[in-house]
């Protein structure tokens, strides 16, 4: 359904007679925000992985949106690469590195790292976050194999002033090291390196200097392992990223085809929060990539002229050849943000209210707070992988309207699984799983007629009230039902959801001392969420809540 936009856009930044594109994928639904060249806007909802009918989602929506609008250049039939001449500009959020990161599904990666740390990201920080728990588990590494490197570099300032043992002429700051440092004749003995200007203005020394022969055999057996992707984190390489760069360019020229340097990635102190942000790099950035690579393949030639650009996790927009995994987690959730911090916030009232970003999805649920600025975080654990980069500060619970359902030895249990977009739940006529969604429709907070009818072999059927409620029914036979009502069972699922969601909300204020009662809930998302968010605002006393189908980057 298309709406007229306001005169600025309209007169603005798009005044070309173009189609500009503001995407959202998630894990679910893909919503495409289109503004057509009569500065109307349109909104498309379609699933994110239906493979039946279509290979990717935002190419699909991009389509529906020009064969519906653009009866000039069309026709524009599915199968065939999108003709671009009429698209000007195309903005996405995509969950592609969170999924690749939870489900453990980047690419095979290698770590290259100093001689005598081949364990530091192993053991990590030793953080305990439940500190009583007597079952602890350790974080599951992101990289396979391991190879270490003679090299060191320390601060001339530790050593002794007594300079009557070092080689001569060595004992004078040179500048940045070259190339033909880099050699096995230049390789010397402990303390006797060259003092080299660091890009902090310090004066380090190279203790040793890697042996190039020594680590192309170790490269090698990587290739040959069919490991084609490296993370290359070195002592100090945030000061002097000399090594680190000698190290890349040789792995560049032997094959590899990801390469990430700590130094280039986030140049900062910590190896080893710096290590796991560089493996981070390493081992989303394929995934990326490769969804890029399909993404492109269904447009012409002419998509190297348009911009496109992605959502970062720190809330920005960066082009395609700058979207690495490392900055890609929270790349879906930002948008959200900061959507609703321009709509959902009035600076100009006396006593700004501030606002609670409330994001249900299809997968999980993303919790945020906006007083007037953006909150960033600088270091964040996701599934267990420590990575030392701006982002904005967002709570996820795995809870969202494709969570699953289980009765446990009597216990309601939500998620974490998720049915996702295929099969996704019952209700979606693919034979999926009950989920929360499922919840929803047969306690009639889904209404299937307002429901986009985007289900069935032709995508063209609403949602399938009985087949939810059939599935319930199956659930209350079962002996740990209890002899509850399909009615019964729904509702105290959706008790257990809310409880979930209401925890982020807990953290991001009542822990830090903000009053709940005070906030704005700004709720927005595929996920259903109007029912969530009047249970939500009746728990915490909230007065004020706003709901908006329409938040996108």
């Amino acid at each position: 359904m298309a709406k007229s936009g306001t005169e600025s856009e309209k007169a603005g930044a798009h005044h070309d007679n173009k189609f500009h594109f503001a995407i959202d994928r998630g894990g679910t639904f893909t919503d495409v925000h289109a503004i057509l060249p009569s500065g109307e806007e349109h909104v498309t909802k379609l699933l994110s992985v239906d493979p039946s009918n279509y290979p990717d989602a935002p190419t699909e929506g991009i389509r529906r949106v020009l064969a519906e609008f653009d009866s000039t250049n069309g026709p524009y039939e599915r199968g065939v690469p999108l003709k671009t001449a009429m698209i000007g500009s195309i903005r996405m959020g995509t969950t592609v590195a969170t999924n690749a990161l939870l489900e453990r599904n980047g690419a095979r990666t290698g770590l290259v790292i100093t001689k005598g740390f081949r364990d530091l990201l192993a053991i990590g920080n030793q953080s305990r976050p439940n500190i009583f728990d007597l079952t602890i588990t350790t974080p599951e590494i992101i990289y396979e194999r391991v190879i270490e490197v003679d090299e060191r570099v320390m601060l001339d300032k530790f050593l002794s002033s007594d300079t009557s043992h070092l080689v001569e002429g060595r004992d004078a700051a040179i500048p940045l090291a070259d190339a033909s440092l880099f050699c096995e004749s230049a390789k010397p003995a402990p303390t006797n390196g060259p003092r080299v200007l660091s890009v902090t203005g310090e004066t380090y020394i190279q203790m040793r200097i890697p042996d190039l022969q020594d680590v192309r055999n170790q490269l090698q057996s990587l290739l040959d392992d069919g490991i084609h992707s490296l993370a290359i984190v070195f002592l100090h390489s945030f000061a002097f990223p000399d090594h680190e760069k000698i190290v890349g360019d040789l792995a560049k020229q032997m094959g590899f085809l990801d390469i990430a340097l700590s130094s280039a990635v986030m140049p900062m102190v910590k190896m080893t929060s710096r290590g796991h942000t560089a493996c981070a790099a390493a081992y989303l950035t394929p995934s990326i990539a490769e969804y890029l690579k399909t993404f492109k393949k269904g447009f012409d030639s002419g998509l190297k002229d348009i911009r496109l650009d992605f959502m970062t996790s720190d809330g920005g927009l960066t082009p395609v050849c700058s979207f690495l995994g490392h900055n890609a987690i929270l790349s879906g959730p930002a948008a959200g943000v900061v959507g609703f911090s321009k709509t959902a916030y009035d600076a100009a009232s006396p006593k700004p209210q501030p606002v609670i970003g409330f994001d249900m999805g299809g997968t999980s649920t993303d919790v945020s707070r906006y007083d007037g600025h953006l909150e960033h975080v600088f270091e964040t654990t996701t599934a267990g992988v420590v990575v030392q980069a701006p982002q904005l500060d967002i709570h996820t619970v795995a809870a969202g309207g494709g969570s699953r359902l289980f009765l446990r030895r009597g216990l309601f249990v939500v998620g974490p699984e998720s049915s996702g977009a295929h099969p996704g739940p019952v209700c979606y006529r693919k034979g999926g799983y009950l989920s929360v969604t499922d919840a929803n429709l047969v306690l009639g907070r889904i209404l299937p007629e307002l429901f986009p009818f985007i289900f069935g072999p032709n995508e063209d059927q609403p949602l399938d009230l009985q087949a939810s409620r059939d599935a319930f029914a199956q659930l209350a036979n079962e002996p740990e039902a209890a002899g509850r009502t399909v009615e019964e069972l729904a509702y105290g699922f959706l008790k257990v959801a809310n409880e979930a969601m209401c925890r982020p909300i807990r953290n991001l204020t009542q822990m830090r001392g903000y009053d709940i009662s005070k906030h704005c809930l700004a709720c927005f998302g595929g996920g259903e969420n109007l029912s969530f968010a009047v249970c939500f605002c009746w728990h915490f006393a909230m007065h004020r809540n706003l709901f908006s189908a329409k938040i996108t980057s």
